[in-house]
Formats: C-alpha cells, sequence, structure tokens
C-alpha cells in the first residue's frame, strides 16, 4: 500500500507540474549527452594516441655525401651512427632506407595522392635514411636529439608537431563538450530546485495532513525525491539514446575518412555502453543530492 500510494504521487507530480518536468528531463538529457560526448572523445583519444605510438617514427635522413660512398649503410659513419642507434634505450628498431627505396616509396605515395607530382620525381629527389621507432615515447625526444646532428645526418623528419596537433584537436573538443555541460548542469540543478519547491508547495495541504496523523517527514518528502529522480532516469537515457544516434550519424560519416587511413580510433557501440552506466549514475546522484538538500532547505515542515 505505501508503495502504491509513494507510486501515486510521483505520478500525480509529473502531472501537476508537466512542463517544469519535461523542461527538467531535457536539459539533464543534453548535459549527460554532452558529458558522454567528452568521455567518448576521451576514449578516442587514449585508444588514438596508442595507434600513433605504434606508428609515429623519425626518420635521419643520411647526406648524400655518405651514400655515394656507401650506398648500403655498411661503413662508417653510417653504420656506426646505426649501431648507437640499436644501442640506445627504448629503440625498438632501426631501419636504413635506402636512396632507391626513399624513391619509390615517395613515387608510390605521390602516385596515389598527384600522379602529376609523381612524374617529376626522381631518385635524386630523395635522400637514404635511417628509420627509428621506439618502444618508449618519453624516449622519443632525448633520441631524435641525441642524433640530429651525429656525423653524416643531414636533417631530422620528427613527427611530433604532428602528434600534438592531431591531439591538440581532441583536447579542445573534449574541454569543449566538458565546459557546456558543466553550464547545462548548473542549468539543470536549478531546475531541479524550482521543480521540487513548486511541487512540495502546491501539495503542502497533502503533506501536512499526513504529518499530523504521524507520517515521518522522510516518507512524506519521498516523492518528491522520487519526482526528481525519475525524471533525471528518463534524461540519462534519453542522453544515451541520443549518443547512439550521435555515433552513428555523426562520428562514424564525419570521421569515416580519418577511420579509413587509421589516423583516428573508431568509436563503438562498446564505447557508449561503457559509459552510459556513468551517465545514468551521474544523474541519478545529481538529481538525487539536489533534490534531497532542496527539501532540507526549504521545506521544513
Amino acid at each position: 500500500m505505501r508503495a502504491n500510494f509513494i507510486l501515486r504521487e510521483v505520478l500525480t507530480g509529473f502531472r501537476r507540474n508537466l512542463t517544469m518536468t519535461l523542461a527538467m528531463i531535457l536539459t539533464t538529457a543534453v548535459t549527460l549527452g554532452m558529458l558522454g560526448g567528452g568521455l567518448l572523445v576521451i576514449q578516442m583519444a587514449d585508444k588514438s594516441q596508442k595507434i600513433f605510438l605504434d606508428r609515429v617514427e623519425m626518420q635521419f635522413f643520411i647526406t648524400d655525401a655518405v651514400t655515394e660512398a656507401d650506398a648500403n649503410c655498411t661503413k662508417d659513419p653510417c653504420a656506426q651512427v646505426k649501431r648507437d642507434l640499436e644501442a640506445e634505450p627504448g629503440v625498438s628498431s632501426v631501419t636504413y632506407i635506402s636512396k632507391e627505396q626513399a624513391f619509390e616509396t615517395a613515387k608510390a605515395s605521390w602516385q596515389e595522392s598527384s600522379p602529376e607530382v609523381a612524374e617529376f620525381l626522381t631518385p635524386d629527389s630523395t635522400q637514404a635514411a635511417l628509420r627509428v621507432r621506439t618502444s618508449d615515447p618519453a624516449r622519443f625526444g632525448e633520441v631524435l636529439d641525441k642524433f640530429a646532428k651525429a656525423p653524416g645526418i643531414d636533417g631530422v623528419l620528427d613527427q611530433r608537431e604532428l602528434v600534438k596537433r592531431i591531439f591538440s584537436v581532441l583536447d579542445g573538443a573534449r574541454n569543449a563538450a566538458f565546459v557546456i555541460a558543466a553550464i547545462l548542469a548548473l542549468a539543470a540543478i536549478m531546475l531541479i530546485v524550482n521543480t521540487v519547491q513548486i511541487a512540495a508547495y502546491t501539495r503542502r495541504t497533502e503533506v501536512s495532513i499526513m504529518r499530523l496523523v504521524g507520517a515521518t517527514r522522510w516518507y512524506t518528502q519521498l516523492p518528491f525525491l522520487l519526482e526528481a529522480v525519475l525524471a533525471a532516469v528518463i534524461g540519462a537515457l534519453l542522453a544515451i539514446g541520443g549518443l547512439f544516434l550521435g555515433k552513428t550519424f555523426f562520428f562514424d560519416k564525419a570521421l569515416e575518412d580519418l577511420y579509413g587511413v587509421n589516423i583516428l580510433a573508431r568509436i563503438t557501440s562498446a564505447d557508449v555502453w561503457f559509459v552510459s552506466p556513468w551517465l545514468l549514475l551521474a544523474g541519478i546522484v545529481v538529481a538525487g543530492v539536489t533534490a534531497y538538500g532542496t527539501l532540507r532547505v526549504y521545506v521544513r515542515d
């Protein structure tokens, strides 16, 4: 009987404050949706970083004079630099790329994107190089700086700036989502406060009668608390549904090209399912704490 009464009171509160409740649900949904979007970007950045750490490499270009005298990097100074690089802590592999190999790779790459440019390439337009990969990302910069001016080295290819630019964009998108979510969270909290106050005021006579016949304060305030929590749960479910739609119609379509060349890690349905419980929990906690605090401050009878 008590459970039926509380459920009836919750539904009654929804009907009496329909517009306020709908506004609270929608605001909560948008807030949690932005929060979820930020969490998905974090997951994308973490997985993308692993992709880049596996692929990011540095190249030490060999001077033409050294290459002409030693085309296969079997003599010093090229061989010595190669041995020193292999002995460096954190270096996982060192591969010598001959001038001919560099030419074939460059020509094939330009042939796909700009065939007219590929026609003008000649072996003299490329350089032999030592390609280095590290197993420890923290050692990347140290190794590059140490060998950038080694004997026989003409220049270096440093991909750190490219990685920094890409992740700065992801960080910016994540931070923007969190800022918007924080602003909307304040709006959602104020809506919850107003909704609870209005609901309590419209049913003040009923609450007073219940207190006179012995009902506890907790029992009379529980319906108001459940109204806020239920609205938050509905908003969270809408937010989760919105994330699935966003994944399908925004992330998958807008980032399709980047996914295809394996620049960014794909956001999967599993990622959305992973953040969903946290959105639901966040909605329940914020709504519950806000409603309880409002009842304690504004409803004293």
